[in-house]
């Protein structure tokens, strides 16, 4: 059984950074696609970044040159380094996981398409 947990959120000014972690139990990232959604209150759950098992990755326009994403292999752990967040960035950050189908780092990747596992979220809060 995979089980992901998120970490990392808070409140934060407009402008700052925030790095975000989700450590993984139950699998490799060596054989999945990870990524990280977000939900913000009355909108639906969108994709911002993911990394492939290649290290490949892939953002939306977004957050593209603001977010990125890594993973460390050796400590299980995902990670998204946020800079100049503003305040469209508040939202629950999600990690997903789902297995490995070639569609990871590309724009359908963003998609919440076969993401078979789930963290229970992480809030992040920017106020201007």
């Amino acid at each position: 059984q995979v089980q992901l947990v998120e970490s990392g959120g808070g409140s934060v000014q407009a402008g700052g950074s925030l790095r975000l972690s989700c450590a993984a139990s139950g699998h490799t990232y060596s054989n999945y696609c990870m990524g990280w959604f977000r939900q913000a209150p009355g909108k639906e759950r969108e994709g911002g970044a993911t990394i492939d098992t290649d290290g490949s990755t892939g953002y939306a326009d977004s957050v593209k040159g603001r977010f990125t994403i890594s993973q460390d292999n050796a400590k299980y752990t995902l990670y998204l380094q946020k800079n100049s967040l503003n305040p469209d960035d508040t939202a629950m950050y999600y990690c997903a996981a789902k297995p490995q189908d070639g569609l990871c780092s590309r724009p359908l990747g963003l998609e919440d398409i076969g993401y078979r596992y789930w963290g229970q979220g992480t809030q992040v809060t920017v106020s201007s």
